[in-house]
């Protein structure tokens, strides 16, 4: 059956700066809702999408009227991870971030009969250990009883950007005239069934699954950083002073330190990534070991941001991230401008999705799923 867009249309929960959107719409995907509370990231989506942000709804999730919200086939849910993630403070889905789940909730059962038939919610690994495991039944158990069966899968973005990003995606469907064992989601690779997750659906096997055919995503990538970096001038003002760079690798300790000073006298650059940490009351600063970057986080607080090193010709160099490196991580074109930058820009980025991640599971995942429903509606 042939897909349109007039019959693939979304209202995007939790939209922030709309990378869940620019990963839909390559599959065909029409968003024609948007929800977030944040003005600041409305603010970027309106730089990606000028003439299509008319339907984004800046506001809290709790505060909207259901009868608001237009009907669609897919309704997505990227809800808050603040209270979920093991860098946050882990209070489950009862925290004053992660419980907006429960405004989602709210209007898809307001909504009843004209709900869309299908959920995509997305979260951190956080989400499978918080409360010991409650939290992710209790979310399942929400969708099961407004009428979803659910499948679940692992998707990195390592597979598409060289950045670490694990996250966990649930896929509701209702009226699929399924309710299966959940067998055929255990018998997955790790790739799309780590240990975590496969724990978590053995400790829920009472619920409703329902196995979609999803195959086996791209490989890890195991290098590139550089493919993001961008171009700038050893006369830039964003490198840091020869002071600076020394007082963090006084931060460093022996074995990160070491992994830069071997990089040094390299006849060519070499790219790193590093955070700053308190570890035993100082701070450090922590190298990965590796080609690639580690997980985008909001750029508040002290952990947050992403720092890069840059060793070779007998020198070191070391900046913040750019946003743009930030967007080329998360899978955005170069031809999307960014119209915000500072912090405000690396929280969106690092609050977001990656794009190709998202534009893999409506190909493989949701258009599959969606042909299926609208077949049967036919």
């Amino acid at each position: 059956m042939e897909l349109r867009s007039a019959s693939l249309t979304v209202a995007e929960y939790f939209a922030g700066i709309g990378l869940v959107r620019m990963g839909l719409e390559p599959g065909g995907w029409n968003v024609i809702f948007s929800n977030d509370i944040s003005p600041k990231k409305h603010r970027l989506y309106r730089g990606f999408f000028p003439d299509k942000s008319d339907h984004y709804v800046v506001g809290d999730i709790f505060a909207i009227s259901p009868q608001s919200v237009p009907q669609t086939l897919l309704a997505t849910c990227s809800f808050p991870c603040i209270d979920l993630s093991l860098a946050g403070n882990m209070s489950g889905l009862t925290g004053a971030h992660s419980s907006a789940f429960w405004g989602f909730v709210r209007i898809l059962k307001a909504q009843a009969e004209v709900a869309p038939p299908l959920v995509l919610v997305e979260n951190v690994h956080g989400w499978l250990h918080s409360n010991r495991g409650a939290d992710f039944r209790i979310t399942v158990q929400a969708l099961n009883e407004l009428g979803y069966v659910c499948d679940v899968f692992a998707l990195d973005a390592l597979r598409f950007t060289p950045q670490s990003r694990p996250r966990i995606f649930l896929v509701g469907a209702k009226n699929t005239g399924k309710d299966l064992s959940p067998a055929e989601i255990l018998s997955r690779s790790k790739a799309l069934l780590p240990d975590a997750l496969r724990r978590s659906v053995l400790m829920n096997l009472d619920l409703h699954w329902s196995a979609l055919g999803i195959p086996e995503p791209p490989p890890l990538m195991t290098g590139s950083l550089s493919v993001i970096v961008e171009d700038m001038p050893e006369a830039d003002e964003r490198w840091w002073p020869e002071e600076e760079v020394e007082r963090h690798l006084q931060m460093m300790e022996r074995a990160h330190l070491e992994r830069v000073r071997a990089l040094v006298d390299s006849p060519s650059f070499t790219y790193r990534t590093f955070y700053r940490r308190i570890r035993g009351g100082l701070q450090r600063a922590e190298v990965r070991q590796d080609d690639i970057a580690g997980c985008l986080r909001t750029a508040i607080g002290g952990s947050g941001k992403q720092f890069l090193i840059r060793a070779g010709h007998g020198r070191v160099r070391m900046r913040t991230m750019t946003a743009r490196e930030y967007a080329r991580l998360q899978g955005v074109p170069d031809a999307f401008p960014i119209v915000r930058n500072g912090i405000e820009a690396l929280t969106g980025f690092g609050d977001a999705v990656c794009v190709p991640a998202i534009t893999w599971i409506a190909t493989n995942v949701l258009n599959p799923l969606a042909r299926t429903y609208l077949a049967r509606q036919a």
